[in-house]
């Protein structure tokens, strides 16, 4: 999710439900700016009708599934039917939004994946909170060795083309560029707050 997870997941952790439930301010205000007439704002509430869509995801998983990694992608996905409809008509950025999302996502677990961090997910959010910082800090390391890097340099380069192929195919097509460039900064930084200030990153 584009979402930085350093930033959601420790609300969702103290506080699921009321992450959860402050969707409905999102999408009401995504709906409300939706109806203005000025085309900019319209813009912009359907871009928070989108971005709605990836908050629930991130609340439901990181606040009650977090120790099981396989349902991240499920679950984050559970409006792809709406979001795909959606790119037929007024909710386009919408949809163009939440996709893109959903995209960066799944390409980061796949990494994380291949990398075989996905096994050590489940043990840094188990441990006690004194452990964490260090397990994470290892986790993340991991990924410093030569195939792991290899995995992530290609991933990002292939995600960086597809934002440059998507950039000249309209606003939506832009709107996704930057969405997925965004879920690959937000994936780098998240790395180096994991091995630099594992405390900070959100996941602990």
């Amino acid at each position: 999710m584009v979402l930085p997870v350093f930033v959601q997941a420790p609300w969702v952790r103290a506080a699921p439900m009321a992450a959860a439930l402050f969707t409905t301010v999102i999408l009401a205000a995504g709906i409300l700016l939706e109806r203005h007439r000025q085309p900019h704002w319209r813009d912009l509430g359907a871009l928070l009708v989108g971005f709605s869509g990836s908050w629930l995801g991130g609340a439901l998983f990181w606040g009650w599934c977090r120790l099981h990694p396989a349902w991240h992608l499920p679950i984050e996905a559970f409006a792809l039917p709406l979001a795909v409809a959606g790119l037929g008509g007024r909710w386009r950025l919408a949809g163009s939004f939440y996709l893109a999302s959903l995209l960066g996502t799944a390409a980061t677990d796949a990494a994380m994946l291949l990398c075989g961090v996905m096994d050590l997910w489940p043990q840094v959010l188990s441990v006690p909170l004194p452990e964490a910082p260090s397990l994470l800090q290892a986790a993340a390391s991991t990924i410093l060795h030569p195939l792991p890097l290899l995995v992530v340099t290609t991933s990002a380069g292939l995600l960086l083309g597809l934002a440059a192929g998507m950039w000249n195919r309209g606003r939506t097509g832009r709107i996704a560029a930057i969405t997925v460039a965004t879920t690959l900064a937000v994936d780098g930084l998240f790395l180096a707050a994991a091995l630099a200030a594992p405390q900070l990153s959100g996941l602990i």
